[in-house]
């Protein structure tokens, strides 16, 4: 099965995005999110209707980020993408009328909830400044190391 990534692109789009002096085009994001730039106009749009980026037209335009990034979370951007499905798990539904069918998809569908919630409570605690910040960290630390 395959699995939606588009939450952990973003935010490797949205980190570039940070680190970058200037708007990103959507060709070069393509690259960061190693996808094809349609997608990435599709997704970044679904960030604009949400108030994080704008779109500048022009030789010097492209993405950028305009929301402070204290206030993104990964919330923020979980509900912007439509809310993806979390868990690739599920429950079978061949035979609804089974009790057995019915007592496991009961305990199931408890458990894929509470988890459900408490990895959307995380989310609403962890913000793009705080991934910036380790970041800027780590590519310092990065660079140190290099030279």
């Amino acid at each position: 099965m395959k699995r939606d990534s588009r939450l952990s692109s973003v935010l490797h789009a949205l980190l570039h995005m940070v680190d970058s002096d200037g708007p990103m085009t959507s060709e070069l994001l393509s690259q960061c999110m190693s996808t094809n730039p349609v997608v990435v106009r599709r997704t970044m749009g679904l960030l604009r209707n949400a108030g994080i980026v704008a779109s500048e037209r022009g030789h010097a335009g492209g993405w950028r980020i305009t929301a402070n990034l204290e206030k993104v979370t990964l919330r923020h951007l979980f509900d912007a993408l439509g809310e993806p499905t979390v868990f690739a798990m599920g429950h079978k539904l061949d035979a609804p009328e089974c009790l057995v069918e019915q007592s496991v998809n009961k305990a199931l569908d408890s458990a894929f909830a509470e988890a459900e919630a408490m990895l959307l409570d995380r989310f609403a605690n962890i913000n793009l400044a705080t991934l910036a910040a380790d970041f800027t960290r780590r590519h310092a630390a990065y660079r140190q190391q290099k030279d």
